[in-house]
């Protein structure tokens, strides 16, 4: 297991004691969601894109279109803050105050490169989409020369990062617990549910095995 150092960049203040900084806890949090926030600034103005992304190591890839403004921005050498929530549940209080949610949160902060060598781009390619659907790379028609060019892959370095994790019941005022009000969680979770096959998809054709035990 390994920490990231607590700095003034990635360190959890409010509710601190919910804030944790090693390896083991972050990376499963980022490779079990599917999609991420990006945070980055131009001239001053702040935007914050969803994007999809798969980790290899201590490397997060992210891809788009060779026009992508963030993209551009990253492959300038400028940092980006890259947010994560896998959201657990609704915790209902008693008091609207109190009411919260059970969640998952991964801050993760680095700069990037462009990935140019075509081995290189296509192993990148290969983690994202299998981070879509396991198997799917060996499975799905690769990338032409056309396509891989028309797309620009970027290898960010996690630099910092830290997470922040809620989980159990509801906090309430002490006063509160006599209130004739129902508390609890509602938990949450997301689910994959039955396939929806492609109106064109030719006849005869089996569902892959990596999704049908989905």
């Amino acid at each position: 297991m390994t920490d990231f150092p607590k700095t003034p960049l990635n360190h959890v203040r409010r509710i601190a004691e919910r804030g944790q900084y090693d390896t083991a806890t972050i990376y499963p949090i980022i490779d079990e969601a599917k999609i991420c926030h990006v945070g980055f600034s131009i001239d001053g103005q702040p935007y914050v894109i969803p994007t999809i992304h798969a980790r290899e190591g201590d490397t997060l890839y992210l891809h788009g279109a060779k026009a992508s403004r963030l993209l551009k921005h990253i492959e300038e050498g400028h940092p980006v803050c890259i947010t994560i929530t896998l959201l657990d549940g609704l915790v209902l209080a008693r008091s609207v105050f109190h009411s919260s949610m059970n969640y998952r949160s991964a801050m993760i902060f680095g700069c990037g490169m462009v990935v140019e060598d075509e081995q290189a781009k296509l192993r990148a390619l290969e983690v994202l989409t299998n981070h879509l659907a396991a198997g799917r790379w060996d499975d799905a028609r690769k990338p032409t020369p056309k396509e891989l060019n028309a797309t620009t892959v970027v290898a960010i370095s996690i630099e910092s990062a830290s997470a922040k994790i809620r989980v159990g019941p509801p906090s309430d005022d002490e006063e509160d617990y006599a209130l004739p009000i129902w508390a609890g969680v509602l938990p949450l979770r997301q689910q994959a549910l039955d396939l929806i096959p492609d109106p064109k998809l030719n006849d005869g054709i089996p569902v892959p095995e990596y999704l049908a035990n989905k």
